[in-house]
């Protein structure tokens, strides 16, 4: 079997987002560096992505949208009525240095990511998973929607069903609105309930877009029945011949932005159930806002599909690099010494309540 391949790039190591935004903690050269100290990833798994050429952009995005941000970034500065047509410049997606070669590279991540999967190899893309992106404005932190371009890239290869399965704790807005009228993709959102964007709450499977909105609290035991009556049976009912997982870590207990109580290896776990499948399949990743977890989610889940053993503690060295983290959105007395020590987490199980069952059994008929 082909190797598994880490894709990213050093390019994601630059400071992004400016210094009063949710996203401006360390995920991604962290996820490397962690996964590096481990011995976990080198040359012969790791894949560098360039930026999506403009062409390859305009395939979803309209062109307006695209020189406006390109303009933007060169110039340094956003005009009013580009910042309120396009969104760019705002406190949800500041103007940064840099910003549209970190987008189009990101695009650029996914296309591989989709290419290599094709190939044989299982491909995970973490700093995909921008699925809030819209073809003409940015949107909830994502400039351009790279998920769409992994999408469209097994669909030009011939690929005749593409299922999209979305596991960040916020809804996969835009994932969602490019293929909504594509009868060749179904797309499946599990996300926190009365939560931004504050939609995703009903299923249209006539258009084979499907929402599974989660009650406050979502534990392991939960998402153990949405995979098994849901998220399982749909792959086998829409007959999928290929996957775009994106697996954010704001669903995480001890996430900022959402109140979800998943442990890392529940998640680690239903990534194994859809690799079982032996479909191509591109992981991606998507939102996460408290670094630590995001870091010890994403490090483990590319030690799971490399085949790797995970570690009861971490050596020294990791936990340096897990202790020099910051995030102003975490309270010091709110971090947990596990953080630091362990990749794996505890095991977070619960009850499993009816709203969760009725959605999710609903879904899987």
């Amino acid at each position: 079997m082909p190797l598994p391949v880490f894709v990213g790039s050093e390019a994601f190591r630059r400071a992004a987002f400016g210094e009063n935004h949710p996203l401006k903690i360390i995920r991604h050269s962290a996820v490397m560096d962690l996964a590096r100290i481990l011995g976990w990833l080198s040359d012969d798994n790791f894949r560098a992505c360039e930026p999506a050429s403009i062409e390859r952009l305009l395939e979803f995005h309209d062109r307006a949208y695209v020189k406006a941000l390109q303009h933007a970034d060169a110039s340094g500065r956003v005009e009013r009525e580009v910042r309120d047509l396009y969104q760019i410049g705002t406190l949800e997606n500041p103007l940064f240095e840099g910003l549209f070669d970190r987008a189009a590279r990101t695009v650029g991540g996914s296309i591989l990511a989709a290419e290599l999967a094709l190939e044989g190899h299982t491909v995970f893309h973490p700093s995909g998973g921008t699925h809030h992106g819209r073809a003409d404005r940015a949107c909830g932190f994502c400039y351009f929607n790279d998920p769409v371009f992994a999408i469209k890239t097994y669909l030009d290869a011939g690929v005749k069903q593409v299922y999209y399965v979305d596991l960040d704790a916020h809804h996969g807005d835009g994932v969602e609105i490019a293929f909504f009228d594509e009868q060749r993709v179904t797309t499946l959102s599990i996300h926190e309930d009365y939560r931004w964007p504050y939609s995703g709450s009903t299923s249209y499977p006539r258009e084979k877009a499907f929402n599974l909105p989660v009650p406050k609290e979502f534990n392991d035991s939960e998402l153990e029945f949405a995979m098994d009556n849901a998220v399982l049976p749909l792959a086998e009912r829409v007959q999928a011949e290929a996957l775009v997982i994106c697996c954010g870590a704001d669903c995480l207990a001890g996430d900022p932005l959402s109140t979800m109580m998943l442990s890392n290896v529940a998640l680690w776990r239903a990534v194994d159930q859809l690799l079982a499948l032996e479909l191509p399949t591109v992981i991606l990743g998507g939102g996460g806002y408290n670094p630590w977890t995001v870091t010890r989610y994403w490090a483990g889940l590319w030690g799971r599909i490399s085949g790797q053993e995970i570690p009861e503690t971490l050596p020294q060295q990791a936990v340096d690099l897990l202790r020099g983290m910051e995030c102003d959105l975490v309270d010091e007395e709110d971090v947990d010494v596990s953080w630091y020590e362990t990749i794996a987490d505890s095991p977070s199980p619960g009850p499993v309540r009816e709203s969760v069952r009725s959605l999710a059994t609903g879904i899987g008929l």
